[in-house]
């Protein structure tokens, strides 16, 4: 327990030692240095984010600290000894913050705990608050009715012995994070937050000591109800609106069947697990790793990896992944990756990596945040003295003026108008398969006038399809059982076009030519024209492969490349939307004139090196127009990154491996689309909250300098003001 868990416990006993964080410290494979992820406790705005940042960023070799506000996870980066992660992260406890190893369920089970504290709190502040103003219409009505000072003293103390430990126990959440960042040398909201909330009880402790006519208990007591109220409902927007991503990680986290090497099986947790182990996983069970099967057919549910509601069917030697669901038979899965090794974990890592970046809006809430507790407290401190000195009011009027405005000028309202619409529309993107992995991506799709499309495996699902019309299917079966053996695209395409075939024995697979099978009859031969078969065949119009044996007619197989699905609507989509559509391609000219046809692209180019298509985005950029590259994510990666903003189709394999700003998954094109939806919509909500933050304040603001609000009134506006902006972010999710 650290001395600032130790104060909200209210527990005199000395702090024990900080966990070691160097067990969790790992290579990081992007920049070669060190990896660490801690939760931090007790981040509640911008202000807490930036100033842990800005301490971290001071530290010799450090390349990254960032901090989600929404799961509280402070990613860093550095190069240098492992053991610096102590360092780093006894520098964020000296600023008043726990730090431990991120765990989600522990980020879980922290979440919990508070809400049911901050329910507790204010079901007390709600009872003390309704019998405190009881009493005090008793004193009210006194008033006029001739209640003498006697029965008026009583009554206050009445108030008093209800109202001062309900405020004590109910104040808990807001007094413990004052005092931690009071005791780091720093405010936080909840310092003036605190302040509010002690100075009324105590202004009225001491007119009712003296025997005063006027005591505040009943608006101390219900200010804080509605301060918790607003606390609470804040917490559970941030909890309902946390990344999915994170969510998904428990799709991987129960019990597994382990087949041991005698081949009996025993129970065991995911992370019990090594690679190279095997797995049983019975028909209806959740997969909890990523592996390959090694045994059975079946049928399993990538939606939560893809977005593809259609099950994928899957045999011996396909990849699965952690979360999937196992729908028709049982299968065995040689284990590859567990925990933070699968792809999971990898797409948490890229959703909070979007999370953590800081767009112009972010940016622009952060600064506000960060003066918010400066600003506050000389606005307080002037409104007080003014309305005592010059405004000839009484010091405990005065007092409760600048009460009000400590309250009603707290920041809730800004510090969500960006995070919330940001997390929520990431959320939305990923169940529908599509992962950010930049923040700034959705401010700068939102400007996107021109999409650029690859050809190849973008607008094409990039699986060679053999065309079978016309040929002998005896000859077919013979080539499939060559091919039946083979890895190649190409073998593996007709195999699987030609399943009733069975595989040969004794096939040779020679590097750079194809396939042959001695036998008695002679030599057979799968592959490359010119060395299966006599002559060149003449220009091919897309990939081919010649299958030769003794006594027959060489066949010649060509394959093509499906269009996506829903690439024509797309397309149209877009053009419908005014955005200008092309398509930049490497493949031959008479192909790439063939899709454009297919598709209605009136701009296309053909044959083009990744150079010329860099030179093309270039000049776009040089024209006014703000492009959008969507790109298969390995040859395309100086494309997209020479675009305004990029987005690659990718298989799950390669999600980590793209340059693109966002990867969507499975065989649709329409992602492409919603992402421009999406993206839309949210900037027009962040300039929403935004506007509504502002008018807000400058509507709130003056009137509590003014003296036109009491604390109560302040209270209930401040937590109107958060739950308006939480709200109208929602809508992001609401069609």
């Amino acid at each position: 327990m650290t001395s600032t868990e130790a104060a909200r416990d209210g527990s005199p006993e000395a702090e024990p030692p900080a966990p070691d964080v160097l067990p969790f410290v790992r290579e990081d494979g992007e920049s070669g240095g060190r990896l660490l992820h801690l939760m931090v406790e007790g981040v509640h705005c911008g202000g807490c984010v930036a100033r842990i940042e800005r301490r971290l960023a001071r530290e010799p070799e450090v390349e990254t600290a960032r901090v989600n506000l929404t799961t509280r996870r402070l990613v860093l980066r550095w190069r240098g000894p492992a053991e610096r992660g102590n360092a780093l992260a006894a520098a964020v406890r000296e600023l008043g913050y726990r730090v431990v190893p991120y765990d989600p369920e522990r980020l879980k089970s922290q979440d919990d705990r508070q809400e049911k504290e901050l329910l507790r709190a204010m079901a007390v502040a709600g009872f003390a608050a309704g019998n405190v103003m009881l009493l005090a219409v008793s004193v009210w009505a006194g008033h006029f009715k001739g209640m003498g000072e006697a029965t008026r003293a009583f009554f206050h103390w009445f108030e008093a012995l209800v109202a001062m430990p309900a405020i004590a126990y109910a104040g808990r959440p807001f007094f413990r994070s004052a005092l931690a960042a009071l005791r780091a040398g720093h405010t936080n909201m909840d310092v003036p937050i605190s302040l509010a909330v002690l100075i009324a009880p105590a202004v009225s402790l001491f007119e009712t000591i003296r025997g005063g006519p006027h005591v505040y208990f009943d608006s101390a007591i219900t200010l804080l109800f509605f301060l918790l109220i607003g606390r609470y409902l804040d917490s559970r927007a941030r909890g309902s609106a946390r990344s999915a991503a994170e969510r998904l990680l428990a799709l991987a986290a129960g019990a597994v069947t382990l087949i041991r090497p005698d081949g009996t099986t025993r129970s065991a947790r995911p992370e019990e697990l090594e690679a190279g182990q095997e797995i049983l996983v019975a028909s209806g069970e959740r997969i909890a790793v990523d592996g390959v099967v090694s045994h059975g057919r079946s049928e399993v549910d990538t939606s939560p990896i893809t977005g593809e509601t259609v099950p994928q069917p899957v045999g011996e030697g396909d990849r699965v992944f952690a979360g999937t669901l196992n729908l028709a038979a049982p299968l065995r899965i040689r284990v590859r990756a567990v925990g933070e090794g699968t792809l999971l974990a990898e797409i948490v890592r890229l959703m909070e990596l979007a999370e953590q970046k800081r767009g112009r809006y972010v940016a622009l809430a952060d600064r506000v945040a960060r003066l918010y507790a400066p600003f506050v407290h000389s606005l307080a401190a002037l409104s007080f003295l003014g309305w005592w000195l010059l405004g000839g009011v009484d010091w405990q009027a005065a007092l409760m003026i600048a009460t009000a405005v400590l309250i009603i000028t707290c920041p809730c309202a800004l510090g969500l108008a960006v995070p919330a619409v940001q997390v929520i529309a990431s959320g939305r993107l990923m169940k529908r398969g599509t992962l950010l992995k930049s923040a700034t991506a959705l401010e700068r799709v939102a400007e996107v006038d021109t999409v650029v499309f690859d050809k190849t495996g973008t607008l094409t699902e990039g699986l060679p399809v053999p065309v079978l019309e016309g040929l002998d299917r005896e000859d077919l079966a013979a080539a499939a059982s060559l091919a039946k053996v083979s890895r190649h695209p190409l073998a593996r395409a007709l195999a699987a076009a030609v399943p009733e075939a069975r595989a040969a024995q004794g096939v040779e697979e020679v590097p750079g030519c194809g396939l042959r099978l001695r036998g008695e009859d002679g030599e057979w031969r799968l592959g490359r024209c010119g060395w299966a078969a006599d002559g060149d065949g003449g220009e091919p119009e897309g990939p081919e492969l010649w299958f030769a044996r003794p006594g027959r007619e060489a066949l010649r197989i060509p394959f093509h490349d499906r269009l996506r699905r829903d690439a024509a609507a797309v397309v149209a989509a877009l053009q419908r939307r005014g955005v200008a559509v092309e398509l930049l391609s490497g493949d031959r000219l008479p192909v790439v004139r063939r899709v454009a046809e297919r598709l209605g692209i009136a701009a296309w180019r053909g044959e083009l090196q990744p150079a010329a298509k860099v030179a093309r985005l270039q000049e776009l950029a040089a024209a006014g127009r703000r492009v959008m590259m969507v790109g298969d994510g390995l040859n395309d990666a100086p494309a997209l990154a020479a675009a305004h903003v990029s987005m690659s189709p990718s298989t799950a394999m390669d999600v980590s491996q793209t340059a693109a700003d966002a990867v969507f998954q499975g065989r649709d094109l329409a992602p492409v689309t919603e992402l421009l939806e999406v993206a839309e919509r949210a900037r027009r909500l962040v300039r929403q909250n935004l506007a509504l933050s502002l008018a807000y304040n400058l509507v709130a603001v003056p009137l509590a300098v003014a003296g036109y609000v009491t604390p109560l009134v302040a209270a209930i506006c401040m937590s109107a003001s958060s739950i308006t902006v939480v709200v109208n972010s929602f809508r992001l999710e609401w069609r």
